[in-house]
């Protein structure tokens, strides 16, 4: 494969990678938006969607390392940035790959607050759920693997954290 060739192509899923990416971080400040309403239906939707999203950055992916290994390269981050140096002499396409990290980085703060979210909701359904039962009372200590278990009238109970 010559350079132009290979540049072509990387451009090509840089492109498609900035794309997926953009809609991907939009449907993640949507379901924030829909965590923060309780809409149920609506994150079940949002999460399909954003499942599909992270199926086509897989696959782009798998191309990007497809590539590189024609080009017998190493398949990480470095493989990727020789595969750049040799068919980008210009550097527009380092620029886009930054572009792309930053986007993706964006993307992963947004999950990680969801995902927060999500957490703070459980815990408090949680301590809800053993005010009802009267083990909020009860001591909990971790085990050997750092799982919580509470410890109820001398008998151990396993708590998923």
């Amino acid at each position: 494969m010559d350079s132009a060739v290979c540049r072509e192509h990387l451009e090509k899923l840089l492109i498609e990678e900035a794309s997926v990416l953009e809609r991907l971080q939009s449907v993640l400040e949507h379901e924030h938006a829909l965590l923060v309403a309780n809409d149920i239906e609506g994150l079940e939707r949002a999460g399909e969607t954003r499942e599909a999203y992270v199926g086509e950055l897989l696959r782009i992916d798998d191309e990007r390392r497809s590539l590189c290994r024609m080009m017998n390269l190493p398949t990480d981050v470095s493989g990727l940035e020789r595969l750049l140096e040799w068919c980008d002499s210009s550097g527009l396409l380092k620029e886009r790959w930054a572009e792309c990290a930053a986007r993706a980085t964006a993307c992963r703060a947004a999950n990680d607050r969801n995902g927060a979210l999500v957490t703070a909701r459980i815990k408090k359904v949680e301590g809800m759920l053993d005010m009802i039962t009267g083990a909020g009372n009860d001591p909990k200590i971790y085990d050997k693997q750092g799982a919580c278990e509470r410890v109820t009238r001398g008998a151990r109970v396993s708590v998923a954290v």
